[in-house]
Protein backbone atom coordinates (compact mmCIF):
# COMPACT_ATOMS: atom_id res chain seq x y z
CA UNK A 1 0.00 0.00 0.00
CA UNK A 2 1.19 3.86 0.14
CA UNK A 3 1.99 5.15 2.40
CA UNK A 4 -1.08 7.16 4.62
CA UNK A 5 -1.04 10.08 5.99
CA UNK A 6 -1.79 9.51 9.61
CA UNK A 7 -2.52 11.06 13.29
CA UNK A 8 -2.08 9.31 16.93
CA UNK A 9 -5.62 9.14 18.28
CA UNK A 10 -4.45 6.90 21.09
CA UNK A 11 -1.87 4.59 22.37
CA UNK A 12 -1.28 2.04 25.27
CA UNK A 13 1.13 -0.79 26.30
CA UNK A 14 0.77 -4.24 24.35
CA UNK A 15 3.02 -7.30 25.75
CA UNK A 16 6.40 -6.39 26.52
CA UNK A 17 7.82 -4.14 23.60
CA UNK A 18 4.87 -3.52 21.73
CA UNK A 19 1.70 -0.99 21.82
CA UNK A 20 -1.73 -0.89 20.39
CA UNK A 21 -2.53 2.25 18.36
CA UNK A 22 -5.66 3.94 17.36
CA UNK A 23 -4.67 6.12 14.18
CA UNK A 24 -6.65 8.64 12.34
CA UNK A 25 -6.10 8.39 8.62
CA UNK A 26 -6.35 10.40 5.36
CA UNK A 27 -7.87 7.24 2.83
CA UNK A 28 -8.84 4.56 5.84
CA UNK A 29 -10.32 6.58 8.68
CA UNK A 30 -9.71 5.04 11.94
CA UNK A 31 -7.13 2.24 11.72
CA UNK A 32 -6.51 -0.02 14.89
CA UNK A 33 -2.74 -1.65 14.68
CA UNK A 34 -0.10 -3.41 16.49
CA UNK A 35 3.53 -1.14 16.76
CA UNK A 36 5.85 -3.98 17.75
CA UNK A 37 8.48 -2.72 19.33
CA UNK A 38 7.91 0.71 19.57
CA UNK A 39 7.96 0.21 23.53
CA UNK A 40 11.89 -0.98 23.33
CA UNK A 41 14.27 1.54 24.90
CA UNK A 42 16.12 3.27 21.68
CA UNK A 43 13.69 2.53 19.71
CA UNK A 44 13.56 5.36 17.29
CA UNK A 45 9.58 4.97 16.28
CA UNK A 46 9.19 5.60 19.90
CA UNK A 47 9.92 9.58 19.47
CA UNK A 48 7.67 9.52 16.44
CA UNK A 49 4.32 7.90 17.65
CA UNK A 50 3.39 10.79 19.38
CA UNK A 51 -0.08 12.44 19.48
CA UNK A 52 -0.61 16.21 17.24
CA UNK A 53 2.50 14.44 14.96
CA UNK A 54 2.00 14.02 11.26
CA UNK A 55 3.17 10.78 10.11
CA UNK A 56 2.83 8.17 7.43
CA UNK A 57 2.14 4.99 7.51
CA UNK A 58 2.14 1.64 6.28
CA UNK A 59 0.35 -1.77 7.63
CA UNK A 60 -0.60 -5.23 6.58
CA UNK A 61 -3.18 -7.53 7.61
CA UNK A 62 -7.15 -8.13 6.75
CA UNK A 63 -8.86 -8.19 10.11
CA UNK A 64 -10.07 -5.55 12.18
CA UNK A 65 -6.65 -5.42 13.97
CA UNK A 66 -3.85 -4.14 11.67
CA UNK A 67 0.08 -4.47 12.22
CA UNK A 68 2.04 -1.56 11.61
CA UNK A 69 5.48 -1.73 8.75
CA UNK A 70 6.01 1.79 8.21
CA UNK A 71 6.01 4.76 10.43
CA UNK A 72 7.50 8.29 9.27
CA UNK A 73 7.20 11.57 10.56
CA UNK A 74 6.00 13.99 8.22
CA UNK A 75 6.46 16.95 10.50
CA UNK A 76 6.66 18.42 14.12
CA UNK A 77 4.40 17.57 16.81
CA UNK A 78 2.46 20.40 17.65
CA UNK A 79 3.26 22.13 21.21
CA UNK A 80 0.41 21.92 23.53
CA UNK A 81 -0.38 23.28 26.83
CA UNK A 82 -3.30 23.95 29.00
CA UNK A 83 -6.52 24.20 27.47
CA UNK A 84 -4.69 24.16 23.84
CA UNK A 85 -3.76 20.83 24.91
CA UNK A 86 -6.87 19.53 26.69
CA UNK A 87 -8.45 20.58 23.31
CA UNK A 88 -6.21 18.47 21.29
CA UNK A 89 -7.18 15.24 24.13
CA UNK A 90 -10.80 16.32 23.56
CA UNK A 91 -10.75 15.89 19.59
CA UNK A 92 -8.65 12.87 19.76
CA UNK A 93 -11.01 11.00 22.66
CA UNK A 94 -14.15 11.87 20.57
CA UNK A 95 -12.90 10.73 17.16
CA UNK A 96 -11.54 7.17 19.31
CA UNK A 97 -15.64 6.93 20.51
CA UNK A 98 -17.62 7.52 17.78
CA UNK A 99 -15.77 7.27 14.74
CA UNK A 100 -16.52 3.15 12.96
CA UNK A 101 -12.89 1.42 12.43
CA UNK A 102 -12.19 1.74 8.48
CA UNK A 103 -14.86 4.28 7.33
CA UNK A 104 -13.29 6.36 4.69
CA UNK A 105 -13.71 9.90 5.95
CA UNK A 106 -11.46 12.32 4.44
CA UNK A 107 -13.11 15.74 5.52
CA UNK A 108 -12.92 14.50 9.03
CA UNK A 109 -8.99 14.39 8.60
CA UNK A 110 -8.87 17.49 6.65
CA UNK A 111 -10.52 19.47 9.44
CA UNK A 112 -8.40 17.47 12.42
CA UNK A 113 -5.55 18.71 10.91
CA UNK A 114 -6.96 22.46 10.43
CA UNK A 115 -7.45 21.84 14.07
CA UNK A 116 -4.12 21.01 15.16
CA UNK A 117 -2.69 23.91 13.49
CA UNK A 118 -5.09 25.74 14.94
CA UNK A 119 -4.66 24.59 18.78
CA UNK A 120 -1.74 26.96 19.76
CA UNK A 121 -3.71 30.04 18.88
CA UNK A 122 -6.19 30.89 21.62
CA UNK A 123 -8.48 32.64 19.25
CA UNK A 124 -9.19 29.79 16.68
CA UNK A 125 -9.78 26.90 18.85
CA UNK A 126 -13.31 26.82 19.35
CA UNK A 127 -14.34 27.53 15.39
CA UNK A 128 -12.12 24.64 14.56
CA UNK A 129 -13.59 22.54 17.27
CA UNK A 130 -17.16 23.11 15.87
CA UNK A 131 -15.74 22.11 12.45
CA UNK A 132 -14.44 19.44 13.32
CA UNK A 133 -17.70 18.42 15.44
CA UNK A 134 -19.86 19.31 12.62
CA UNK A 135 -17.87 17.54 9.84
CA UNK A 136 -17.69 14.16 12.25
CA UNK A 137 -21.70 14.57 12.66
CA UNK A 138 -22.40 14.68 9.11
CA UNK A 139 -20.00 11.62 8.24
CA UNK A 140 -21.92 9.77 10.84
CA UNK A 141 -25.17 10.94 9.33
CA UNK A 142 -26.12 12.62 12.70
CA UNK A 143 -25.76 16.27 11.79
CA UNK A 144 -28.65 18.74 12.79
CA UNK A 145 -31.21 19.73 10.68
CA UNK A 146 -32.36 23.37 11.01
CA UNK A 147 -35.89 22.38 10.71
CA UNK A 148 -38.89 21.62 12.21
CA UNK A 149 -39.17 17.60 12.95
CA UNK A 150 -41.55 17.80 9.28
CA UNK A 151 -39.34 20.04 7.19
CA UNK A 152 -40.83 23.25 8.43
CA UNK A 153 -38.51 26.33 8.47
CA UNK A 154 -37.53 28.06 11.74
CA UNK A 155 -39.28 31.37 13.02
CA UNK A 156 -36.68 33.91 13.69
CA UNK A 157 -38.54 35.18 16.65
CA UNK A 158 -39.66 31.73 18.11
CA UNK A 159 -37.16 29.84 20.34
CA UNK A 160 -36.34 26.07 19.97
CA UNK A 161 -34.67 23.10 21.47
CA UNK A 162 -32.62 20.71 19.64
CA UNK A 163 -34.70 17.06 20.02
CA UNK A 164 -32.27 14.11 19.49
CA UNK A 165 -34.82 11.84 17.90
CA UNK A 166 -35.21 13.75 14.96
CA UNK A 167 -32.45 15.56 14.78
CA UNK A 168 -34.35 18.95 14.13
CA UNK A 169 -35.61 21.53 16.18
CA UNK A 170 -39.34 21.91 18.06
CA UNK A 171 -40.57 24.67 19.97
CA UNK A 172 -38.95 25.52 23.80
CA UNK A 173 -39.53 27.89 26.08
CA UNK A 174 -35.60 28.19 27.06
CA UNK A 175 -34.38 27.16 23.83
CA UNK A 176 -32.50 29.16 20.74
CA UNK A 177 -33.76 31.80 18.51
CA UNK A 178 -34.98 31.01 15.01
CA UNK A 179 -32.65 33.77 13.55
CA UNK A 180 -29.79 32.57 15.31
CA UNK A 181 -30.08 28.81 14.24
CA UNK A 182 -30.49 29.96 10.53
CA UNK A 183 -27.09 31.51 10.93
CA UNK A 184 -25.54 28.29 12.27
CA UNK A 185 -27.35 26.88 9.77
CA UNK A 186 -24.76 28.24 7.55
CA UNK A 187 -21.67 27.52 9.19
CA UNK A 188 -20.50 30.69 10.05
CA UNK A 189 -19.75 29.86 13.40
CA UNK A 190 -16.93 32.34 13.76
CA UNK A 191 -19.96 34.95 14.18
CA UNK A 192 -19.95 37.00 17.42
CA UNK A 193 -22.41 35.39 19.71
CA UNK A 194 -22.77 31.96 17.62
CA UNK A 195 -19.91 30.24 19.60
CA UNK A 196 -22.01 29.65 22.57
CA UNK A 197 -25.15 28.23 20.83
CA UNK A 198 -22.64 26.32 18.00
CA UNK A 199 -20.99 24.56 21.22
CA UNK A 200 -24.40 23.67 22.70
CA UNK A 201 -25.90 21.97 19.72
CA UNK A 202 -22.80 20.32 18.91
CA UNK A 203 -22.78 18.93 22.23
CA UNK A 204 -26.40 17.93 22.30
CA UNK A 205 -25.59 15.78 18.64
CA UNK A 206 -22.74 14.29 19.75
CA UNK A 207 -24.22 12.65 23.15
CA UNK A 208 -26.59 9.80 21.72
CA UNK A 209 -23.59 8.66 19.41
CA UNK A 210 -21.23 9.15 22.68
CA UNK A 211 -23.56 7.07 25.55
CA UNK A 212 -23.52 7.59 28.84
CA UNK A 213 -20.16 6.97 29.72
CA UNK A 214 -18.25 10.58 30.21
CA UNK A 215 -15.44 11.71 28.57
CA UNK A 216 -12.39 11.93 30.60
CA UNK A 217 -11.08 14.86 28.45
CA UNK A 218 -14.21 17.23 29.28
CA UNK A 219 -13.74 16.34 33.10
CA UNK A 220 -9.73 17.85 32.44
CA UNK A 221 -11.33 20.30 30.94
CA UNK A 222 -13.82 21.30 34.19
CA UNK A 223 -11.07 21.12 36.28
CA UNK A 224 -8.91 23.25 34.54
CA UNK A 225 -11.66 26.11 34.41
CA UNK A 226 -12.45 25.27 38.27
CA UNK A 227 -8.38 25.95 39.34
CA UNK A 228 -8.50 29.01 37.04
CA UNK A 229 -11.93 30.85 39.04
CA UNK A 230 -10.30 29.86 42.25
CA UNK A 231 -8.51 32.58 44.04
CA UNK A 232 -5.19 32.32 44.21
CA UNK A 233 -2.98 31.41 47.17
Amino acid sequence: MQPQPAFLLHKRPYRETSALVELLTLEHGRVRAVAQGVQRPGSRSRGRLQPFAPLHVTWVGDGELKRLRLMESRGSAALLAGEGLLCGLYANELLTRTLPVELPTAEVFAYYTALIEALPRPDGRAVALRRLEFALLDTLDAAPRYTTPEGGELDPVCRYRFDTASRAFVPGEHGLDGRTLRLLAGGDWATPGLAGPAKAIARAALAPLLGARPLRSRELMRQLAERRRSPSN
